[in-house]
């Protein structure tokens, strides 16, 4: 059985997308450009929210100064409305659940802003996770291994000890940077040939296939 499992956060817990492109789209019709489709948003983010907004802003737009636009109309849209829609994936809960009672360690790395990392943990996982990280400005964004080998070390747990779940390329570079099995799930943003491409060693469907790879390694 693994002794923790670190899981990011967007399209691993949390079903976020309808949010995050609610929150785009408003910055880009703001500023007088198109907005995307919620399937475009879904490749656009895993990098944090400066990336996203990089990522979304039409070519020619993409300057310091129209970013930094961008991120003071995004950052408190998302504030006010990062919980219309958002919502656990089904099964999570309980499988969350499981692992708490197993006596698992639980841990969430995301490159979502700290605060709001934390917030919206406490909002939908009160009292679940024993650690909980998201990106500080200044420091580097997952794949980057530090945030989660400093949770590891905090765990006091050997590599092979410990799961990472998450849902994009992103998260499995990350797995194997901090040297940890990398599990992708298929629920997510992305796909299963970008996971296994990214090197993922497992894949699951569902939280209940999750659960039982987590207890029967």
């Amino acid at each position: 059985m693994y002794q923790a499992v670190i899981f990011d956060l967007d399209g691993t817990l949390l079903d976020t997308i309808g949010d995050l492109a609610a929150a785009g789209n408003f910055t880009l019709q703001t500023m007088g450009f198109a907005g995307h489709t919620v399937e475009e948003y879904k490749y656009m983010v895993g990098n944090g929210i400066p990336m996203l907004l990089h990522r979304m802003l039409p070519e020619k737009a993409r300057t310091p100064a129209d970013e930094q636009r961008a991120a003071d109309l995004f950052f408190p849209y998302y504030n006010e409305h990062k919980e219309d829609t958002t919502k656990p994936y089904e099964g999570m809960p309980a499988l969350l659940e499981s692992l708490r009672t197993a006596g698992v360690k639980l841990g969430v790395v995301s490159n979502k802003e700290d605060h709001l990392t934390r917030q919206v943990i406490e909002r939908y996982f009160p009292g679940v996770f024993h650690e909980v990280r998201g990106h500080v400005l200044g420091t580097p964004t997952k794949p980057d291994p530090h945030l989660v080998n400093e949770m590891r070390k905090a765990f006091s747990l050997m590599p092979e000890q410990v799961l990472y779940v998450g849902d994009s390329n992103v998260d499995m570079f990350t797995a194997n940077n901090a040297g940890l099995d990398g599990c992708g799930v298929l629920w997510g943003f992305r796909t299963a040939a970008e996971l296994q491409q990214a090197g993922a060693k497992y894949l699951v469907h569902t939280p209940v296939e999750l659960e039982k790879l987590i207890f029967e390694k």
